[in-house]
C-alpha cells in the first residue's frame, strides 16, 4: 500500500494543481449551449479563462457576477440576478452552470435560497436548468471542482421528455449507455471513447461531451455559448441508458446517483491505458451487448475486427518500444486519476517510478506502484526529481526539466507551450501506442545524445 504524505508547509512553491472553479467550468464546457457563471470578482473568472484559453487555444464562453467590495459585504443575490437575467437575454443559453468561488464561499452566500428566490420573482427562468456546484478554491484541485460539477449534473432535474420514438431499448434500436468523463480525459479521450462504445452498437451520452465543444473546429456564424457537447435532450434521456461507465476514481459518485435515481447499474474502470485497463473496458461492453440479446439465441460475445487489429498493433507497439522504457526514473506531477493511469502504463512498461506528488486526496493513491506519494507542488517535485530521466507534468514543470537537464513529458493541465491538446488522444489500443511512441522517442533521443558513439556519428 502506498503512503500518502502531506507536508506541513506555510506556502506553496510553485503551484501544481488549479483551482476548484476551473475544474467546474471545465465540466461545464462539455455540455451544449452552456454558460458557466462564476459568483465572484472578475478575477476569479479571468484567470480560469486565461488557463483555458491557453490550454486550448479556443474561445472559452465563461461569464460572473463580478463582485465589488460592497456586493461582497452587502450580499451578491442581485448580482446573481442580474448576470442570469443578463446572460438569458444576450446569450439565449440551453443551460446555465452556477459555481461559487472563494470569496462569496467565504462569505457563506445561501446560493440554494438565492436561486429559489430568483426564480419565484422571474418566472422566464422556470424552463432553464441552472446547474449550481459549490467550489471554494481555498480548497481542492481542479479534479475536485470537475467530479462536484459532473455529480451536480446528474442530479439535476431537466424534465421529461416524450419523443415520438419508440424507447431506445426496444427491439430494432441501438441500446443506450452513459460514459462518465472524468477530468483526465482530453477531448481527443472523449472522442475515442465514443467510437469504441459505437463500435459495438450502442449508443453512447457522454458526460461531459467535451469532444464536440473543445475539439477545435471552425463554426459557419459566431457563437456566444458552447456549440457542441450533451444536449439538454440527452440529459432528459439518462434514465434510459442500460448501463452506465464511470472512467475514472472520481466518477464513482455520479455512477451512484444515477443508480440511485434511475436504478441505472455501474461500473468503475480506473485505468483506460495499457492491455489490461482497455481490455477490461472492451469486456464489459461485450457483456452488456450479450446481456440484452434473446437468450433462445445466444450470441458469442465479440469484439470489433478493428479493435482486434488494435490490440495486436498495441502489443507489438510495446515490443518495439520496452527496451526505451525499462529501468528509466521517472517522476510525475498530475492530478489522482491521471496520476494512477499514467503511474501503472509506465510500471507495466519496466520503468520506475521514482517520485509522485498529486494535488488532492483519492482512494487511487493507496494503489500507485511506489512506496509514497505527496500532496503538494512541484517544489516537491523537484526534491524527488534529482537524476530521473523522465519528468511528467503540466507546461509549468519546463523551468525544472531544464535544472535538472531532464526531459519533460507534458501532461494534464495547463499545457501552453504544445499545440494540439484538443485533439491528444492517450486512452484506448490507439491511445496507449501514442502515449508509447511519443515517450519512447523521447527517451530514445536521450539515449542516442549520451551515446559515446553519438558524437562520433554526428562528426562523421
Amino acid at each position: 500500500m502506498t503512503t500518502i504524505l502531506s507536508p506541513n508547509k506555510s506556502l506553496s512553491v510553485n503551484p501544481l494543481k488549479m483551482s476548484q472553479p476551473l475544474g467546474a467550468a471545465l465540466a461545464f464546457l462539455g455540455l451544449k449551449g452552456m454558460m458557466p457563471l462564476f459568483h465572484g470578482a472578475q478575477g476569479c473568472t479571468a484567470f480560469a479563462k486565461v488557463v483555458l484559453v491557453r490550454h486550448f487555444r479556443e474561445s472559452i464562453p465563461l461569464s460572473t457576477t463580478a463582485m465589488t467590495e460592497v456586493s461582497t459585504i452587502l450580499g451578491g443575490e442581485d448580482h446573481v440576478e442580474q448576470a442570469i437575467l443578463t446572460i438569458v437575454d444576450k446569450y439565449k443559453p440551453q443551460v446555465i452552470g452556477l459555481l461559487t468561488t472563494g470569496l462569496t464561499e467565504t462569505r457563506g452566500d445561501d446560493m440554494g435560497g438565492i436561486l429559489q428566490v430568483i426564480r419565484e420573482r422571474n418566472p422566464k427562468l422556470n424552463n432553464l436548468p441552472i446547474i449550481f456546484v459549490s467550489t471554494p478554491d481555498y480548497k481542492g484541485s481542479l479534479q475536485d471542482g470537475y467530479t462536484a460539477a459532473i455529480e451536480s449534473i446528474v442530479s439535476t432535474d431537466y424534465g421529461s421528455f416524450t419523443p415520438d420514438q419508440p424507447l431506445m431499448a426496444s427491439v430494432g434500436m441501438q441500446p443506450q449507455v452513459t460514459i462518465l468523463c472524468s477530468s483526465s480525459l482530453s477531448p481527443g479521450d472523449v472522442e475515442e471513447l465514443k467510437a469504441i462504445v459505437e463500435g459495438f452498437g450502442l449508443t453512447p451520452i457522454m458526460i461531459p461531451d467535451l469532444s464536440r465543444s473543445l475539439d477545435g473546429h471552425l463554426e459557419d456564424n459566431p457563437h456566444t455559448v458552447t456549440t457542441g457537447g450533451t444536449t439538454l435532450t440527452q440529459l432528459q434521456q439518462l434514465n434510459r441508458s442500460c448501463f452506465t461507465l464511470a472512467v475514472g476514481e472520481s466518477m464513482r459518485k455520479a455512477a451512484q446517483i444515477l443508480e440511485q435515481r434511475f436504478g441505472t447499474k455501474y461500473e468503475v474502470f480506473s485505468r483506460l491505458a495499457g492491455l489490461d485497463g482497455v481490455d477490461a473496458f472492451l469486456w464489459r461492453l461485450s457483456q452488456i451487448i450479450t446481456s440484452r440479446c434473446d437468450h433462445h439465441f445466444p450470441i458469442i460475445p465479440n469484439i470489433p475486427a478493428y479493435l482486434q487489429r488494435q490490440r495486436r498493433q498495441l502489443q507489438d507497439t510495446i515490443l518495439d518500444t520496452h527496451f526505451y522504457f525499462g529501468g528509466k526514473k521517472v517522476v510525475l506531477a498530475l492530478e489522482p486519476d491521471l496520476l494512477h493511469q499514467t503511474a501503472w502504463l509506465l510500471n507495466s512498461m519496466g520503468a520506475k517510478i521514482q517520485g509522485a506528488v498529486t494535488t488532492t486526496k483519492s482512494p487511487l493513491l493507496e494503489d500507485l506502484p511506489i512506496e509514497t506519494v505527496i500532496i503538494g507542488d512541484l517544489e516537491d517535485l523537484e526534491d524527488l526529481a534529482v537524476g530521473c530521466d523522465l519528468v511528467i507534468t503540466n507546461s509549468h514543470g519546463g523551468p525544472i526539466a531544464k535544472r535538472l537537464h531532464a526531459p519533460l513529458y507534458r501532461m494534464g493541465y495547463p499545457v501552453f507551450d504544445q499545440l494540439g491538446n484538443g485533439q491528444r488522444c492517450l486512452v484506448g489500443y490507439r491511445g496507449t501506442m501514442q502515449f508509447l511512441f511519443d515517450v519512447g522517442n523521447i527517451l530514445l533521443e536521450e539515449e542516442v545524445k549520451h551515446s559515446p558513439c553519438s558524437s562520433t556519428y554526428v562528426n562523421s
